[in-house]
């Protein structure tokens, strides 16, 4: 398990989080890129704790994705199964598990403070935060069809993973207000967000 996990984490991580997969008894899963979401946890009907996360991620954020949903398993456990998914005792566990990866053997050094940043406070995932995400997307194999929110012309045409078709529109606090051509119907788009740019 040990060398798989190498494949897909920092050098320095893949000993620290084997030790915790068998600590917390994980079944761990990696699959095929799912569009909706990076990793999931869920207990099943004979106990199990079943992980699974995206094959396609970048070594930091595959990390973080896993820490992430092991301190979903690690919350429950100590907390009870009626705790808020991301509430306080998610985020603190969270915190605990992720602070011994923080260091510079595991991530590059220009990502050490945007982590510590996020890590006060950590969201539900870490796409929320645009400074971070954009940091690890740096990481991630480039898709050339792909374009960020904030590269899109203001006006200009965009598709999302589903075919359906936007107007880019103006900056509303952190997000774009885009217009969906087909309903007329306004979305917000974080400047993070991948699209891809349908040429005029």
């Amino acid at each position: 398990m040990k060398d798989i996990l190498l494949k897909y984490v920092p050098e320095h991580a893949a000993e620290p989080v084997f030790e915790l997969i068998k600590h917390y008894g994980v079944h761990l899963k990696i699959v095929n890129e799912r569009v909706t979401r990076h990793g999931d946890y869920h207990r099943d009907h004979s106990g199990y704790h079943r992980i699974t996360v995206n094959a396609s991620l970048n070594k930091y954020r595959f990390l973080i994705t896993l820490v992430h949903e092991i301190a979903h398993l690690v919350a429950f456990e100590t907390f009870g199964r009626n705790i808020k998914p991301h509430g306080e005792e998610w985020k603190r566990t969270f915190q605990k598990l992720m602070v011994p990866f923080i260091r510079p053997e595991v991530f590059p050094n220009h990502l050490l403070p945007l982590l510590a940043r996020h890590f006060k406070n950590p969201k539900a995932s870490s796409d929320t935060d645009a400074t971070l995400s954009l940091a690890l997307k740096q990481y991630d194999e480039k898709d050339p069809s792909k374009t960020y929110m904030f590269e899109v012309p203001y006006g200009a045409l965009f598709r999302i993973h589903n075919g359906k078709l936007f107007r880019k529109g103006a900056l509303r606090l952190k997000r774009f207000e885009c217009l969906e051509v087909n309903t007329g119907r306004t979305f917000l788009f974080a400047p993070n967000a991948e699209v891809q740019l349908v040429q005029s």
